[in-house]
């Protein structure tokens, strides 16, 4: 790739390049990889930022820890898992050779949030069943609509151009997702990004640039350059370091020592990169609490509880049902589908950490008789008990117009 190219990739992603900045690279004082960080919206640009990193970290590892799996339902209306279907093994387990279901869904996970897509070349044995599912990695996967109404979908892989039928890619289309792709949060947010790398280059530049002395020696006697010289060396020899922390100075000549502060909101921008930080948690929809964001109150407590609440239904159940629609409707034939198979995430998962909450919801089971004994052990990896698969209501759950009215007793024996 020549540096024509590379000026144009950057234009491409709306950075525009002024003179001043043509001038900055002849003259050395801005490096490439500088400018790219600081004024560009590229993945690892992107990532680069703590509250994106840890935004896309939650979603992608919370989603992509949910067991998935395939189920289907009998004909009284039961639905079981269905093991022993070849697909349950591939989403549930390993969708190729290289990757567990955790690695790969937690890339298809970060690919939608970042690129508004996620693509997987599909593979499949000679009865046509899905035998694999490998990431497309590649960036970018064009999409057009051929005459006769499917979708073809184009990448570069190592060199090697690569064109597939939509029957044989797996494609999970984000946000305002058309049939040719979702939107990109690079792209429709790139102002945000933007602005957010700014406030990190500048900061992280004025600690590295930056004078920052602790005190400044001044008197009004007028100081040889050999004086000055000894002074200097005194001081690092007797003062500097954290083992000569404390020990008093003695001054002559009516020498002065003022002590200097920095501002830590002028020196950090902590306002500026707070609000930066929140911003790119609203992008996302991830409470900022969750991600070390926010006031201590809003960390802990009920205030906590609320937002992973928030969490589940707003953000991480949109997410979730976007993959299993997708996976139903291209990895599903239209007769397994009509006869009632279906693929979603088991969100149990999600209440595995908190005892009290699996301990309220195995009580109102059992108490009402919708859980038996064994199902709850199940649920708790604990072998099934005799008699535990009897529902169990309790006796005091009686009709309204019978509450107070005791059965009469038995009759005396003659």
């Amino acid at each position: 790739m020549n540096w024509k190219q590379i000026i144009s990739g950057w234009l491409t992603w709306g950075s525009a390049v002024g003179r001043e900045d043509r001038d900055n690279f002849v003259s050395n004082r801005v490096t490439v990889a500088a400018y790219d960080d600081a004024h560009t919206a590229t993945p690892g640009a992107v990532l680069g930022l703590t509250a994106a990193w840890a935004c896309i970290n939650l979603i992608a590892g919370t989603g992509a820890s949910l067991p998935l799996g395939v189920f289907r339902t009998t004909a009284d209306g039961v639905r079981t898992p269905a093991k022993d279907h070849p697909l349950y093994r591939i989403l549930h387990d390993s969708p190729n050779a290289d990757q567990t279901a955790l690695d790969f869904w937690e890339f298809m996970f970060a690919a939608v949030e970042l690129r508004g897509n996620a693509y997987a070349e599909i593979e499949r044995n000679g009865a046509g069943q899905v035998i694999a599912l490998t990431p497309i990695m590649c960036e970018p996967v064009h999409v057009r609509r051929l005459d006769n109404g499917s979708l073809e979908y184009a990448w570069t892989d190592a060199g090697v151009a690569r064109t597939a039928g939509q029957e044989d890619v797996f494609h999970v289309r984000g946000f305002g997702g058309g049939p040719l792709g979702g939107a990109s949060t690079l792209s429709v947010c790139r102002a945000a990004f933007n602005s957010a790398s700014v406030v990190e280059w500048a900061a992280s530049t004025t600690f590295a640039n930056g004078v920052r002395p602790s005190g400044i020696l001044s008197t009004e006697a007028q100081l040889t350059k050999d004086q000055r010289d000894e002074a200097e060396r005194l001081l690092q020899i007797k003062f500097a370091g954290a083992m000569n922390a404390g020990r008093p100075m003695l001054l002559d000549r009516a020498m002065t020592w003022q002590q200097l502060t920095i501002n830590p909101e002028d020196a950090q921008m902590l306002e500026s990169r707070k609000f930066s930080g929140e911003e790119i948690c609203r992008i996302f929809g991830v409470p900022p609490a969750m991600v070390g964001y926010g006031d201590k109150a809003s960390n802990w407590g009920t205030g906590k509880e609320v937002d992973v609440m928030g969490f589940q239904k707003f953000t991480l159940r949109r997410r979730l049902k976007r993959i299993e629609q997708a996976a139903e409707k291209q990895l599903l034939t239209a007769a397994e589908r009509a006869a009632g198979m279906r693929i979603e995430f088991n969100l149990e998962g999600l209440l595995r950490a908190d005892s009290g909450g699996r301990a309220t919801f195995y009580e109102s089971g059992l108490r009402n008789g919708w859980m038996t004994i064994n199902q709850v052990r199940a649920l708790e990896n604990m072998p099934p008990v005799e008699g535990g698969e009897v529902p169990r209501m309790q006796m005091q759950n009686v009709p309204i117009t019978e509450a107070g009215q005791q059965s009469a007793p038995p009759a005396p024996a003659a």
